[in-house]
C-alpha cells in the first residue's frame, strides 16, 4: 500500500475526466461522417503528412461537401512556420473544424489550429501515439520544443479504426507502441498519479507489450488483433499522460526530438529503458507494475531487450545524435524544472546519454 499523497494512493488523490467522445472498431472511420454531423461540423479542413494524403483524400471523398480541403503538409514535431501555414489554411476555408487523419503529427497539427483558432478536432489515429486523448500541445521553433496544456485542443470525437494501421511498416509500428508505453511509464511515477491513473497505466502498458510482437509481423491471422490491442492500449496511455505531469522521459525526448529532428517514437523506444533504470529505485510502484507486465528480470533490462529483439533501434547514435551533442541535451533538460521521482544531476544524466547514444544496455532498474 502507498503512503498517503504518494503517487497512486488511495488515499487522497484528484482525477479530472476529460471530455471526448470515442468511437473504436475496424471500419469505424466509415462512420466520420455521422461523427461530424453529431459535433454540428459542416465546413472540416481535412489534415494529414505528405505521405498519408491519399488516406486524406479518401477520408475527405466520403464526407462530401463537409471536408472543404486536403491539408497535407503536417511535419515531425509542428514547427511553428508550419503551424502558421496550416492556420491560416483553415482561416482561407472558413473551417469550423478539422480532421486530423493520422498519427501525432497531424494531431498535433491540429491541436495547433485548435489554439490559434478555437475550432474543433477530430482525430482519426493510424498510429499508437496516443496524442489524440490528450490536451497537451507542442510547438517547435528555432530548435526548441515548447509544450502546454488547453482543454481547447483536446479532441472532441476520436474515431479509432484498427484497419487504417494496416500500412505502417514493423519497425515503425514497433516504435509508435514503445512510445504509447512510454506514456503509462511516466504515469506510473508521476506525482500527480491517482488510484485510477495507475490501473489505466497498467492496463494500457499490458496492451501494448502485448501487441508488440504482433506489430512488428510475428502474429500471422493474429496481426488484426494486434493492431486493435495496440490501439485500445495506446487510447488508455494517452489519457493517462493527459492526466498526469511528465516527467524525465518526456523532458529528454522533446529535447532530443526539438532541438535535432530526431524521429520521435524511435527516440521514446530508445530512451525509455535508461529511464526505467534511472527512477525504478526511486518508484518502486512503477518497477512493480512494469514487472508484471513484463513478466520476468528487471523492467529495464527485459524493455531493452524485448525493443532489440522485435528490431526497433537500441541506439540514438543510428538515429544521428553524436556524442558531441550530447552536453546541449544535458544543458537543455537540467536548466529547465521538470517532476521526476528523484533528481538527476548533470553527471548521471550525461552517462546515462552516453549509454543511449552508444546502444549499451541500461544499468540498474
Amino acid at each position: 500500500m502507498t503512503s498517503p499523497g504518494a503517487p497512486g494512493s488511495w488515499t487522497a488523490f484528484s482525477y479530472e475526466a476529460q471530455p471526448m467522445r470515442v468511437v473504436f472498431g475496424a471500419g469505424r472511420s466509415a462512420e466520420l461522417g455521422p461523427e461530424l454531423e453529431h459535433l454540428g461540423l459542416q465546413r472540416v479542413l481535412v489534415l494529414s503528412t505528405p505521405g498519408q494524403r491519399a488516406l486524406a483524400e479518401r477520408v475527405a471523398a466520403t464526407l462530401g461537401p463537409r471536408a472543404v480541403g486536403v491539408h497535407a503538409h503536417a511535419r515531425m514535431h509542428v514547427p511553428r512556420e508550419t503551424a502558421d501555414v496550416a492556420a491560416a489554411a483553415a482561416r482561407a476555408h472558413a473551417a469550423d473544424g478539422c480532421v486530423a487523419v493520422g498519427g501525432g503529427s497531424t494531431i498535433g497539427l491540429g491541436k495547433a489550429i485548435a489554439l490559434r483558432h478555437a475550432i474543433p478536432v477530430v482525430a482519426v489515429p493510424t498510429t499508437f501515439a496516443g496524442s489524440e486523448m490528450t490536451p497537451v500541445w507542442g510547438l517547435t521553433e528555432n530548435g526548441v520544443k515548447t509544450t502546454g496544456r488547453d482543454p481547447a485542443v483536446l479532441p472532441r470525437s476520436v474515431v479509432y479504426d484498427p484497419d487504417l494501421t494496416r500500412s505502417l511498416p514493423p519497425e515503425v509500428a514497433v516504435t509508435s507502441g514503445v512510445n504509447a508505453l512510454a506514456h503509462a511509464v511516466e504515469a506510473l511515477y508521476a506525482p500527480d498519479a491517482s488510484p485510477i491513473v495507475s490501473l489505466m497505466a497498467e492496463e494500457g502498458a499490458r496492451a501494448i507489450v502485448a501487441a508488440l510482437p504482433g506489430l512488428a509481423g510475428d502474429a500471422g491471422d493474429r496481426a488484426d488483433e494486434a493492431r486493435a490491442r495496440a490501439l485500445y492500449g495506446a487510447w488508455l496511455c494517452g489519457a493517462v499522460l493527459g492526466a498526469t505531469t511528465m516527467s524525465l522521459h518526456h523532458k529528454l525526448c522533446h529535447v532530443l526530438g526539438g532541438t535535432f529532428d530526431l524521429p520521435h517514437a524511435a527516440v521514446h523506444t530508445v530512451v525509455l529503458p535508461h529511464v526505467v533504470a534511472v527512477n525504478a529505485g526511486a518508484a518502486p510502484a512503477m518497477a512493480a507494475a512494469l514487472s508484471r507486465v513484463l513478466g520476468s528480470g528487471t523492467p529495464a533490462t527485459t524493455l531493452w531487450e524485448l525493443t532489440g529483439r522485435l528490431g526497433a533501434p537500441t541506439s540514438l547514435g543510428e538515429l544521428g545524435l553524436t556524442e558531441g551533442d550530447v552536453p546541449t541535451v544535458v544543458e537543455a533538460v537540467t536548466t529547465a524544472p521538470y517532476a521526476n521521482p528523484r533528481a538527476v544531476g548533470a553527471a548521471e544524466l550525461t552517462s546515462v546519454l552516453l549509454r543511449a547514444l552508444n546502444g549499451a544496455a541500461p544499468t540498474g532498474g
